[in-house]
């Protein structure tokens, strides 16, 4: 067990102290505080813990954790000097994030055994049989019903093979043949009759993740239709057996009129005794037709048929057997499953795994590591256009996180709750690329779906949609893409109606829109719709201050993934990064780092020189000259040669400073905005990329 010195006693000292006092790992040695009448002081001295007004005498104790809550940056430093080498140092507001997040899992998974708690509530409420097995053919799901059933405990079957629990089932036949089998009668070992309905467990991509079965023991009401001698002499028996049932279960005589029905079946179908005694079979029916009628016709069992009865048409399975007395018939019975309840669960369910799949956006602001001005103006820019409606543009080279951004312009918007699609416009073929933004209508062309398909923009409705690559689109797609910014509306493939939509478009694009406007492949009036906000992401190369926190990150995140005990990169290897110019961005560092840490030996817990790969810059030519005798040539105007000259010292100033356009801007009296457009006036912008 590990000694804690807990430097503050104060507000978060105190539940710091409390939630300590009930770890079994951690052990608080001594609570140390200027003012002995602090509340932790208090509790330290009832817990029988030291207690003073100096930290520095504990220090010589075995002291293996300070957790620092003063808050003063003063105390924080002198105790990082004073304490030990291996003594660990936490800053408060760290141990009390981590403190909080302990408390808010105690409460998630107290919250997950109540919700597990009422689900085994109700499956052991049913009145019906049921097991549940995974993709392995485990039993993972055994209410208390099938245990009365089958004979078998719950303890001894979850677990198991479901066959060494039922040996006659076929749910691992379920699994490869993922049909139903509805309704079927099966022998148990131990003699009873039930019927049963296998269903596979099937996600909506297709993949087979379990099967289950829903049964009912149908021993005593199958032996009763079978062996019953004399209806009228039982029939007291019958209604004190159906009578104490769940399940819905009528009798009809050999005429098909209602003799005999329980308080189950008043439940389910909404009728009274009054409604069906006396009255026609199908005084119940309000969608299908009398299964006792056809049972009496044809003198045969039915079983599994689908119906609606009662005036709330409550969707049931019906089985009817014939009732048979000495070779004569003399009426039928009927066992009526609700599956109506299952079903709205099913639907529910499904609705709820639908939409998690749909909300994709990852990412908030937070999670955007900044500190340049170039990269702050950019997070404010976004921030800022979160909270309109307006159409942003990310601008940037590839891997520098215009996605990352389009994730928090999202989660920081009021449509965080609604759907966030993501469209790679280079990676969908122009063919198909219509089809999927738009939908398309039954029959548009050769292999449209039956009914048609709703695009992306329809499913991405009072949502966001991330275009990314928006200056791959084709022309033909631009001109729908603008019809959508203009009229809030889009037209399918082979349709004749326009469908009216409320979705934020975010685009992103690496390539230069304006060049593309002058070789006539990216449409002017789409770019100044597209253009209303433009954000500006810069490259790493010009943000290298920012390389070592990214480090950190995506170490901490590539080990969690990888499984690895990675703990940072040492100064020499980070010098060797910060050396290199990332032309593949972010993208690229975490590319070389995830390399590293594959390549590392399980005992190294730092990435090195020698774990890197050789980062060569790509070569610079000479510093360009300011001015040549060439350059002021008679036939020029004064604009003309200024202008040559301003171009030539923002590109020898950005050159001088490593192509950092923020330090560039300063060091020249300007903006950071005005030196963007310095440098698309001048076309430096490649130069100052190199």
């Amino acid at each position: 067990m590990q000694n804690v010195m807990i430097v503050g006693a104060g507000k978060g000292g105190t539940a710091i102290l409390k939630i300590l006092t009930e770890s079994e790992v951690l052990k608080v040695h001594a609570v140390i505080d200027r003012n002995l009448d602090a509340p932790g002081i208090l509790i330290a001295q009832e817990e029988g813990i030291k207690t003073g007004t100096s930290w520095l005498p504990f220090l010589k104790e075995n002291i293996d954790i300070i957790i620092e809550v003063t808050g003063n940056e003063n105390v924080f430093q002198e105790l990082r000097n004073s304490k030990k080498k291996k003594t660990v140092l936490i800053p408060g507001s760290v141990a009390f994030l981590v403190s909080k997040l302990m408390e808010e899992k105690e409460e998630l998974i107290v919250k997950h055994q109540n919700e597990s708690y009422q689900q085994e509530l109700i499956f052991d409420a049913a009145n019906d049989g049921m097991v549940v097995i995974d993709n392995q053919g485990k039993v993972i799901l055994f209410n208390k019903r099938a245990q009365d059933i089958m004979g078998v405990r719950k303890e001894q079957a979850i677990g198991k093979f479901v066959m060494e629990v039922i040996p006659t089932t076929r749910l691992p036949h379920i699994l490869k043949s993922r049909r139903i089998e509805a309704n079927q009668e099966m022998v148990l070992s131990n003699d009873r009759k039930i019927i049963t309905t296998r269903i596979p467990i099937i996600e909506e991509n297709g993949t087979i993740i379990g099967a289950f079965a829903v049964f009912k023991d149908i021993t005593e009401v199958v032996n009763l239709a079978e062996e019953l001698t004399d209806l009228r002499e039982i029939q007291t028996m019958l209604q004190a057996i159906i009578h104490s049932s769940d399940d819905a279960i009528s009798v009809v005589d050999e005429n098909g009129r209602g003799i005999l029905i329980n308080p189950a079946y008043s439940r389910i179908t909404g009728l009274t005794q009054e409604q069906v005694i006396g009255q026609p079979a199908t005084a119940d029916i309000s969608e299908g037709e009398s299964m006792h009628m056809k049972v009496l016709q044809t003198r045969r069992a039915v079983r599994g048929v689908p119906m609606r009865v009662g005036p709330n048409k409550r969707e049931v399975i019906v089985n009817v057997a014939p009732i048979i007395v000495k070779g004569k018939l003399k009426g039928s019975v009927g066992v009526v499953h609700d599956v109506s309840e299952i079903k709205s669960l099913n639907r529910e369910l499904n609705r709820a795994r639908q939409l998690i799949r749909k909300l994709e956006a990852k990412y908030t602001f937070e999670d955007i590591i900044g500190q340049s001005d170039e990269m702050m103006l950019a997070i404010d820019q976004a921030k800022l256009g979160a909270k309109t409606p307006a159409t942003v543009l990310l601008r940037g080279e590839s891997g520098t996180g215009k996605e990352l951004f389009a994730h928090a312009i999202h989660n920081a918007s009021d449509r965080k709750y609604n759907k966030f699609i993501r469209v790679n416009c280079a990676a969908i073929s122009e063919t198909l690329l219509e089809s999927e933004l738009f939908g398309y209508e039954e029959g548009a062309f050769s292999g449209a779906i039956r009914g048609g398909k709703i695009g992306l923009f329809e499913e991405a409705n009072n949502g966001s949609i991330f275009l990314d690559e928006i200056g791959e689109l084709s022309v033909n797609t631009q001109a729908k893409l603008l019809r959508v910014l203009q009229e809030k509306e889009i037209m399918r493939v082979g349709g004749t109606k326009p469908v009216i939509i409320n979705v934020r478009i975010i685009a992103a694009t690496n390539v230069n829109l304006e060049k593309g406007i002058a070789k006539n492949s990216f449409r002017e009036d789409l770019y100044y719709r597209l253009n209303r906000m433009p954000i500006q992401i810069p490259p790493l190369r010009n943000r290298k201050e920012e390389i070592p926190p990214l480090c950190e990150r995506i170490i901490q995140k590539i080990s969690r993934d990888y499984g690895r005990n990675v703990e940072g990169i040492t100064k020499a290897a980070l010098l060797q990064l910060m050396g290199y110019d990332w032309p593949g961005n972010v993208r690229e560092l975490e590319n070389i780092l995830g390399r590293a840490i594959i390549f590392m030996n399980y005992y190294e817990t730092f990435i090195d020189v020698h774990h890197l790969p050789e980062l060569k810059n790509k070569k610079i030519g000479t510093e360009p000259a300011l001015y040549s005798n060439d350059s002021f040539g008679l036939d020029r105007t004064l604009s003309e040669m200024m202008d040559e000259y301003e171009g030539k010292i923002i590109q020898q100033t950005l050159f001088r400073l490593n192509g950092n356009k923020t330090m560039t801007a300063k060091a020249l009296g300007l903006s950071v905005r005005n030196l963007y457009y310095k440098l698309e006036k001048y076309n430096l912008e490649k130069n100052s990329m190199q």
